[in-house]
């Protein structure tokens, strides 16, 4: 009765999952939302935690304990500010953890695995799973772990078999990363069902439910259904006022949907206080680029690679590097080191486009189609590569081929940026 249930509530929210022309975004919701802050219980809670395990690491280093719960809190709080270097602390903390137990203890091999997956580090976290897995065999928890790097390096027949052996039962963990995976293979409506009902099956984890319904809000936002992504952030900052990805998400509704650039930069401008992130960049500089400020924007990019780029970010912003490189930095050479990397980092048809794209840019022409063809035709890709490519096609002179790119980039508009969203809107709206 229960699975029927969430069937027909992720049915009925589907169905509200629509394009919708009017405003979305409650400038009254906004003004309250801001003027009325105060640190949300999760958030105090956070960094009690922390200053709590700091002052135990500080008062007594040497017990093994300590470390491992102080880089919990440590990860914790990146997740709320977004500050790297909390995140390199918990990864060292973890480290040192490890050979403090002489390597005997395999769950610190898998929370360093999902800190080097945080970083965008991969093949360090594939190296630190087949540790774990050479003490206790495929656990449960290694075989969630497993998919998870499988997924992301590109590995995706491993990663369905995976999931077909992880249906004991309809976990959370479980419909989470089906949800993704579905994604991947191109059925949004079913991505967002199982989305949401891995929301609803997080009962009073706060934690839980708000990452899916934040993630779902994603989701319905790919499709095209800004109102229904601006209701589910909504709901997600209703359970955590400190939610400053659903609060930025709402920015970027009110910048892209609505075309309110006053309001989005208000909100951009709130979310700044509360983050260290460098992405607040990248979206004061969408601001400006909807405005046709390019000497801004121009200025915006200049100071987000300058955060991005640096060494403690690793490959955390390589996706968005490439954008800007091949853009308004007009950096193309940049473009082409940067998905080199990341093609040893992960190799998927998006890293694959991201190089294709970077090569076509510094034209290197006939390798980047040559590549497009073994590595990137008839995969499915995201609205930036979909641009990218039916960019590329329109410059080879492959007017179909363009246009059937182009169309499939205007329906997931929202993941491009207001320039590019412009350009399409001229040929397909």
């Amino acid at each position: 009765m229960r699975t029927t249930f969430l069937a027909v509530l992720a049915a009925i929210l589907l169905f509200s999952c629509n394009n919708e022309n009017r405003t979305v975004v409650d400038s009254n919701y906004i003004d309250s939302l801001i003027e009325n802050y105060t640190t949300s219980p999760v958030a105090v809670t956070s960094e009690n935690n922390l200053r709590f395990w700091k002052r135990r690491m500080d008062s007594i280093p040497e017990n093994y304990v300590n470390g491992p719960e102080y880089a919990a809190a440590l990860s914790s709080q990146f997740h709320l500010r977004g500050n790297i270097n909390d995140l390199l602390t918990a990864d060292s903390l973890v480290e040192q953890s490890i050979v403090a137990y002489k390597g005997n203890e395999p769950g610190l091999y898998r929370r360093l695995a999902y800190l080097a997956i945080q970083q965008h580090q991969f093949n360090r976290a594939d190296t630190l799973l087949k540790k774990v897995v050479n003490i206790e065999g495929q656990t449960l928890p290694n075989a969630f772990l497993d998919f998870d790097i499988s997924f992301e390096k590109g590995d995706y027949r491993r990663a369905k078999n995976l999931l077909a052996t992880l249906k004991k039962d309809n976990s959370y963990g479980y419909l989470f990363r089906l949800s993704k995976f579905e994604h991947y293979d191109g059925s949004l409506d079913s991505s967002i069902s199982y989305m949401l009902q891995a929301a609803e099956i997080a009962g009073n984890n706060n934690y839980l439910r708000q990452t899916a319904l934040s993630n779902a809000a994603d989701l319905c936002l790919h499709k095209g259904a800004a109102k229904k992504a601006y209701d589910l952030f909504q709901e997600s900052i209703n359970i955590d006022a400190a939610d400053m990805h659903s609060i930025m998400g709402m920015g970027w509704i009110a910048l892209i949907h609505d075309k309110n650039d006053t309001l989005a930069n208000s909100i951009f401008q709130f979310v700044e206080k509360h983050t260290s992130s460098p992405d607040i960049l990248l979206k004061f500089g969408y601001v400006a680029e909807q405005r046709n400020d390019n000497s801004l924007h121009f200025k915006l990019a200049t100071e987000f690679e300058e955060k991005a780029a640096n060494y403690k970010y690793g490959n955390m912003y390589n996706k968005y590097l490439i954008d800007l490189y091949t853009g308004i930095l007009n950096e193309p050479i940049k473009a082409v080191t940067i998905a080199e990397r990341e093609l040893i980092n992960r190799s998927t048809p998006q890293t694959y486009a991201w190089y294709v794209w970077s090569l076509y840019s510094n034209n290197e022409k006939d390798k980047a189609y040559q590549y497009f063809k073994s590595y990137v035709s008839s995969q499915p890709l995201e609205g930036p590569e979909l641009y990218y490519m039916g960019k590329m096609m329109e410059g080879l002179g492959k007017g179909f081929n363009a246009k059937q790119f182009l169309k499939a980039a205007w329906k997931n508009r929202y993941d491009l940026s207001p320039a590019k969203q412009k350009e399409l809107s001229l040929m397909f709206d």
